[in-house]
C-alpha cells in the first residue's frame, strides 16, 4: 500500500521560511516522478513543483527563485524548501507521486499524479 506523509507546514510572516517534508512507503519511490501541489480555499489545485526520478525540476513561475524541491532517495523523503514566503503562498500543500519516470509538463493540476498525501497547511502573514 502506497503511503506519502507530508509534515512541517506552519504558520509564518512574510519573508519567513518553511522546509515541508514528504515520507514515502510502499512502493519503488527512486523511481517516479513526484510534486508538490497545493490548494487555496476557493481556488483549483495547482502544481508548485515536480522532479523527475533522475532529479530534474520544474517551478511554477510563482515560485521560482524561492522555493526548491529535493529528494533524498535513502530516507524515502520529498522536499520543499520555502524562502521569502508570500502571504499568497498561503494554501494547503499535498505531496504526490506518479506512476511514470518523467513529470509531465503540461499536468497543472496533477490530474495524472497516482497518489497523494492528507496535505499540510501553509499559512503566511502579512
Amino acid at each position: 500500500q502506497v503511503q506519502l506523509v507530508e509534515s512541517g507546514g506552519g504558520s509564518v510572516q512574510s519573508g519567513g521560511s518553511l522546509r515541508l517534508s514528504c515520507s514515502a512507503s510502499g512502493y519503488t519511490y527512486r523511481r517516479v516522478c513526484m510534486g508538490w501541489f497545493r490548494q487555496a480555499p476557493g481556488k483549483e489545485r495547482e502544481g508548485v513543483a515536480t522532479i523527475d526520478s533522475d532529479g530534474s525540476t520544474r517551478y511554477v513561475d510563482s515560485v521560482k527563485g524561492r522555493f526548491t524541491i529535493s529528494r533524498d532517495n535513502a530516507k524515502n523523503t520529498l522536499y520543499l524548501q520555502m524562502n521569502s514566503l508570500k502571504p499568497e503562498d498561503t494554501a494547503m500543500y499535498y505531496c504526490a507521486a506518479a506512476t511514470f519516470l518523467i513529470c509531465p509538463v503540461a499536468d497543472r493540476r496533477g490530474d495524472l499524479f497516482a497518489y497523494w498525501g492528507q496535505g499540510t497547511q501553509v499559512t503566511v502573514s502579512s
